[in-house]
C-alpha cells in the first residue's frame, strides 16, 4: 500500500487507523444541505425514469450525470485519496447503492477485488451519504483488519435480493467481534480498502438508504482480465494509458452522454459478468 504523507485532509493517526484497520469512517464531506441537493437531483431523474437501481446508470453514474461528475472531482475527495494513493489518480468506476425500506436487499460479505481484475489492490473505494446511513437501515459493515488477507475464494449465489452482480459472498468464517459499523450522516464519506471484507443488511428503517460510491485506482493499475476497460482522469497525469480515457458530460442525460455511457458500461458488464453465461438485466 502506498502512503503519502502529504495529504491536506488526512493527519498521520487517520493514515495509520486506515493501514491497520482497512477503513477509514467518518469523515466529512459535504454539508448535509449539500447532501440532500445531490439526493434531490437523483429523486428527479428517478420521478420520470423510475429508479436508478433498475437502469444502466446506476453503474458509472458519472459519465452521465454532471453533478456526480462534479463529485468524483471534488478537491476535498482528491486530496484524501491521494494521500492514500498518490498524486496521479484515476476514477475507475462509480455506482449508486440504493435501498429502499423493507425492499429486503442486502449485499453478502465480499471482498471487491474479486471480479474486478485490476493488477493490484492498490484500490480505494469512497462511499458518500446522501441520506442517512445506520445500522436499522442498512449501513456497511466491515470486518477490521480483512484487507491483510489475500484475494479469498468466492460462491456466486446469484441470490434474489443482493446488489452485487452475481451475488458473491467470501468463503471465509467471519469473527462478530471483528466486525465494524460504518454508520454515516448525509454528506459524510467512509474509505475503505478494496481487499477489506464488507457486506451490508436489509433496510429496516422508514427512509431509503442512499450512496455513492467512487473507486479510484492509481494510474499505474492496469486491467489483466483480457477486457476493454475505461477510467476517467481526476488529479494529476497518466502517464501508462492502461485505460481508455472517459469524457466529462457536457449536460445531464444527453444525446451524447447516453451513447458513450452505453459504450463504455457494456464493457464493464463484460467484465463483471465474465464467465457466467449472464447478462445484466435492468426493470425487473
Amino acid at each position: 500500500m502506498n502512503m503519502h504523507s502529504n495529504a491536506q485532509l488526512l493527519n498521520e493517526t487517520q493514515l495509520n487507523q486506515y493501514e491497520r484497520d482497512g477503513f477509514l469512517s467518518p469523515i466529512r464531506i459535504f454539508s448535509e444541505q449539500e447532501a440532500y441537493a445531490m439526493r434531490s437531483k437523483l429523486e428527479a431523474y428517478e420521478a420520470t425514469h423510475g429508479s436508478v437501481m433498475k437502469s444502466p446508470y446506476r453503474n458509472k453514474p458519472h459519465l452521465v450525470f454532471k453533478w456526480v461528475a462534479e463529485v468524483i472531482r471534488n478537491p476535498k475527495i482528491l486530496d484524501l485519496v491521494e494521500g492514500i494513493l498518490g498524486p496521479n489518480l484515476l476514477v475507475w468506476g462509480t455506482n449508486f447503492f440504493i435501498k429502499e425500506p423493507d425492499d429486503g436487499t442486502f449485499i453478502s460479505w465480499h471482498q471487491d477485488s474479486t471480479y474486478w481484475g485490476l493488477s493490484r489492490p492498490d484500490v480505494l473505494t469512497v462511499w458518500i451519504a446522501l441520506s442517512p446511513s445506520q445500522r436499522n437501515n442498512g449501513a456497511m459493515k466491515m470486518i477490521r483488519r480483512s484487507h491483510q488477507l489475500d484475494q479469498l475464494p468466492h460462491t456466486d449465489t446469484f441470490e434474489e435480493g443482493n446488489l452485487l452482480t452475481r451475488g458473491q459472498k467470501v468463503d471465509h468464517e467471519v469473527a462478530e467481534e471483528d466486525v465494524a459499523w460504518i454508520e454515516l450522516e448525509p454528506g459524510e464519506a467512509s474509505l475503505h480498502h478494496v481487499r477489506i471484507i464488507h457486506g451490508s443488511e436489509a433496510n429496516k428503517g422508514v427512509d431509503r438508504r442512499v450512496g455513492l460510491a467512487i473507486r479510484f485506482v492509481p494510474t499505474d493499475v492496469s486491467q489483466v482480465n483480457g477486457v476493454k476497460d475505461f477510467a476517467t482522469l481526476v488529479r494529476g497525469r497518466d502517464d501508462y494509458q492502461h485505460f481508455q480515457h472517459e469524457p466529462c458530460p457536457q449536460k445531464s442525460l444527453g444525446v451524447a452522454e447516453k451513447k458513450v455511457h452505453t459504450e463504455i458500461a457494456d464493457e464493464s458488464f463484460k467484465l463483471f459478468y465474465k464467465g457466467t453465461g449472464r447478462e445484466p438485466k435492468f426493470g425487473d
